[in-house]
This record gives C-alpha cells, structure tokens and sequence, in this order.
C-alpha cells in the first residue's frame, strides 16, 4: 500500500522558467523510504507539496488519502503527517518542552493532551535533562532532536524528514540514525527521508526514489540496488601478491588493494576461474574469495551517468 501518490506533477518557478517538477509521478511505500537526488533534483519543492505549502500547476497529489491541494486536506494532513525541516524552527527564549507542546496545541492537542505528548517524546529523543533550558544554548544536535520531537508529538502517520543529520559529528549522526531506524522498523512508521547522505538510506530505509531534473530516476527496494555484484569479488591469499596483483591486471581485471591485505578485484566475466588460473601461475593460494556488494552511490551514479548519455 502506498502513503503517497503523485501523478503528472508540474511545478515551475519563478514564472515558468524552472521547471522544478516535470510531470512527476511516482508512488511512495510504506515504510521506511529515502528519498535521493542531486541539488536541483526537485526534493524540496516535492516535500513542500506534500506538506500543502505550495500547490502545483498540474497533476494530482494524494498524501494519507488527501489532497494537500485543498483546504480541508491540509487541515486532515495537519494531523496525520509530521514535518522536521532542515533549517531551524526554533523560538528563542522558549524551553524545549514548551517548543513541543506548541507544535502539540497546532497539530490539534489539548493543553493536558500536549504537556503529557511532549514529555513523552522528549524522553524518546534522549533530551530528558535538557528540557527546561532555552533552545537557544542547545547544541546542533540537541536542536535536530528537538525538531524530531516535534514532528512526533502528535503521532503521525507520516514523518518527512528533511535532512535529519544535517551538521551533526558522528555520535549525534548515529543517535540519530537509530531513532529514524527504530521508528520506521520498531515502531511502524512511515518515512520519507530526503537526504544526500546515500549511506543514511542505506541504513534506515528500506526502498529509494531517486530524483533527478524533477523527474524519477529510480524507485526500488533498497536491497535490488545493493546486492551482491558478480563480477566484483574480495581475494584472501597468500604469496607474492604483488606478482598476482599485476598478472590480474595484465588480463584486464581491476585490482585494487584493500586495508587488510585483501584484493578487490573487478573480474571480466561473471566467473572466477581466471582468479585460479593466475594465482595457480604465482605460485599464490587463494584462501577466499567472496562476492562484493555494490553500493547505494554506486547505482545511483550510474543511473545519474546513464540519464546524463540520453540526454
């Protein structure tokens, strides 16, 4: 089942020079999805749609079975959907527990109903001690918690998260890839995570849509675009490797050494005897050799490159 649909979408700015979105449709999962592309691709214009923020020219936009299009689907989506914005949203002078329970009382809770939600979501975010003091003196990585708590306060159906690791060192990248991962896995949200970090999809999502020039590049399931490539192998062996290593590349394999002594090789057809074969010619013993997984960056710069040659 799908949370989000998108069919023919136009968007163009300023005045029909940019077109941001090209007749876009696509179909968004549920569950964890990242959502990928180069600057320019059309992701922020996307979210803003989503969100109501900003209508399009052409096409039709459901999100959660509304239309944002519409005053009385932005008030639905005002509860069922969950923001944090890339860019700080917070009000200096105001506590962190009082930032929340204001997005609580906007997204449609009680006073006791907000007050109670807040706390809740701070504990979860790891930002018990620091809920009294002023947002303004928090750290970058205490302030992407706070926006995630906030997008959680009401308990949406559907987060949006824009850039969460956004300036974050890597401990606070790491919390924060565990929250994202625990609630589209643990918890059973739905995610659209728009991020450049390919490793970040990589982690926490389960499928990509990847834009490009306002159009869809790619959708799949993560694991169709990270799996084992055959013709890319890691070699344990022992012996003259550096003989192996150029006897490899004198039959047009790549060979590049890894930081544990092992070879990556890049083979010129999908089986491994050559491997045998010249190691055999050495003097060299192979112990293993494992298939590699080709990476999210990898299939995204290839699908990138071969939009590019059509173009």
């Amino acid at each position: 089942m799908s949370v989000v649909r998108l069919q023919s979408v136009v968007k163009t700015y300023p005045r029909g020079k940019v077109r941001a979105l090209d007749g876009l449709t696509v179909t968004v999962p549920q569950g964890a999805v990242g959502l990928l592309g180069p600057n320019g691709a059309g992701k922020t214009t996307l979210l803003k749609i989503l969100l109501g923020l900003i209508r399009p020219e052409e096409g039709d936009v459901e999100v959660a079975g509304h239309k944002p299009t519409t005053r009385a689907g932005q008030l639905q989506l005002r509860q069922l959907v969950g923001y944090m914005p890339e860019s700080d949203c917070l009000i200096p002078g105001q506590t962190g527990v009082e930032t929340v329970v204001l997005l609580a009382r906007l997204s449609g809770l009680s006073d006791k109903d907000a007050l109670s939600r807040a706390h809740e979501v701070l504990d979860y975010v790891g930002l018990e001690e620091a809920r009294y003091r002023p947002v303004e003196g928090w750290s970058t990585g205490m302030k992407q918690r706070l926006k995630l708590a906030q997008a959680l306060v009401h308990d949406p159906q559907l987060l949006l998260l824009d850039e969460p690791t956004n300036g974050l060192d890597p401990a606070g990248r790491r919390h924060m890839l565990d929250l994202i991962r625990d609630l589209g896995h643990g918890r059973g949200k739905s995610l659209l995570v728009c991020t450049h970090l390919l490793a970040d999809v990589e982690r926490t999502c389960d499928h990509v849509i990847v834009l490009s020039k306002g159009r869809v590049l790619a959708s799949s399931p993560v694991g169709a675009l990270v799996g084992e490539d055959r013709r890319s192998v890691r070699v344990q062996a022992s012996g003259d490797l550096s003989a192996y290593r150029q006897a490899l590349q004198a039959r047009d394999m790549l060979v590049d050494t890894q930081e544990d002594g092992s070879l990556a090789v890049r083979l010129t057809a999908e089986d491994a005897d050559p491997l045998f074969e010249v190691a055999l010619h050495c003097g060299v013993t192979i112990r293993s050799v494992q298939p590699q997984r080709s990476s999210l960056e990898q299939s995204f710069l290839e699908a990138l490159a071969t939009q590019e040659a059509q173009a």
